[in-house]
């Protein structure tokens, strides 16, 4: 599967950062990661931490499949609004399924602090606008749900949103713990430390067949070497599905361009905050460090890399005209653009936790605009489910649900 088109922007940030080898010879672990995205990275970064010996493989080169065309956008919120994911989980574990996502928050600033840079993390907070004036009712509703839960959040009226962001919108929650980061930056830096302490990372080999035996399983690859684990946590993204075998997500296609730095002087709104809207498929901005405006959304509601390979300049089109709408009178000028695959789950939420009836053969599947934060949570839970430590917050994300 073809999982982007275009020129991501990330790894022509980075540059190559480091490099790996394929797998040359046979190997042995206690833990085989099969995927070196920001996923595979954060789960075997967990699991070296607390002192098993791991491997990770990947078709591609490590971070160059879904993690670059990643827009790392950090909310707590879900796809799914609060009020909507309460009716159909209920409140406990709706309101549980949020605070995991803002604790993953704190967790990646955390993590970010022992590496070597922060990976481009900031905290500018996150603002969430009523795409229409009927939604300001909606927004209404999700602030009182969010004070329930605990959840720190402003309810803005129309004038307040133009008054501090610059935006017409008739109204807005802002969300001060809303976050943003590079995700191949810090994918590399973490597949670097997991190497450090004695992991071994193979890129460019991809795995055609995992064999279950008495003790595991042995992982066949397309380089004819394999490598015989104990457990195997699938860290693959939206190319999972073939080792679940089953349907676990709709994929679609996402659309994103990055303009040229903007001069000094032009700050494209106070705070420089994340932004993303009540409609649905959403738009979604952000900023980067050097001063870029990175915005995305135009989603199509199936996947077709060969129709998202067509479709994407008419996109990048349509998304420069929305950012000219978002920040009338703001000269841009387009950089890179790109399309990516992304999935979505029915309640929003992410398959984290081993495959019924087989406690050898884990998941780690980040799911809709929480992948990263969702990512953050699998590396924590399944590393105490494989120590046999309690992880009671599986059940929210077990794959049988």
């Amino acid at each position: 599967m073809e999982l982007r088109s275009g020129t991501a922007f990330w790894p022509l940030k980075n540059g190559l950062l480091y490099t790996y080898p394929p797998l040359g010879q046979n190997e042995r672990a206690d833990v085989l990661v099969i995927g070196a995205g920001i996923t595979g990275a954060l789960v075997a970064d967990a699991l070296t931490e607390a002192g098993l010996d791991v491997v990770v493989l990947d078709r591609r080169d490590a971070g160059f499949g879904s993690t670059s065309a990643s827009t790392a956008l950090l909310q707590y919120e879900i796809d799914t609004n609060l009020v909507d994911l309460t009716r159909m989980i209920g409140q406990r574990d709706a309101e549980r399924a949020y605070l995991l996502c803002r604790d993953a928050i704190d967790r990646l600033e955390a993590l970010t602090r022992t590496l070597p840079d922060n990976c481009g993390f900031q905290r500018p907070g996150s603002l969430y606008y009523a795409s229409r004036s009927r939604d300001s009712r909606l927004l209404q509703a999700e602030y009182a749900a969010r004070t329930r839960a605990g959840l720190q959040v402003e309810f803005l009226s129309g004038p307040e949103v133009q008054e501090r962001f610059g935006l017409r919108a008739p109204a807005a929650l802002f969300s001060p713990a809303g976050a943003q980061l590079d995700p191949y930056r810090l994918t590399q830096h973490l597949l670097q430390r997991v190497q450090a302490r004695g992991a071994r990372v193979y890129d460019r080999t991809e795995v055609t067949e995992l064999e279950a035996t008495q003790n595991g399983y042995v992982a066949h690859t397309a380089r004819a070497a394999r490598v015989q684990a104990r457990r195997v946590v699938v860290a693959a993204g939206y190319e999972a599905e073939r080792f679940a075998g089953q349907r676990l997500a709709r994929l679609k296609n996402t659309y994103a361009l990055v303009t040229e730095p903007l001069p000094e002087a032009q700050k494209p709104w106070p705070t420089s905050c994340l932004i993303w809207e009540t409609a649905r498929p959403y738009l979604y901005a952000r900023t980067t460090a050097e001063g870029r405006i990175l915005i995305g959304g135009e989603d199509d509601d199936h996947h077709s890399p060969a129709r998202r390979d067509r479709r994407l300049p008419a996109k990048q089109r349509r998304l420069e005209r929305r950012l000219e709408k978002l920040l009338p009178g703001l000269k841009t000028e387009v950089a890179f653009a790109w399309a990516g695959t992304f999935g979505e789950t029915p309640d929003g939420l992410a398959f984290i936790g081993p495959q019924p009836g087989n406690p050898c053969l884990l998941f780690a599947l980040g799911y809709g605009g929480n992948g990263i934060t969702y990512s953050v949570q699998a590396a924590r839970l399944l590393t105490d489910h494989l120590l046999g430590r309690p992880a009671p917050d599986l059940r929210l994300f077990r794959l049988d649900r």
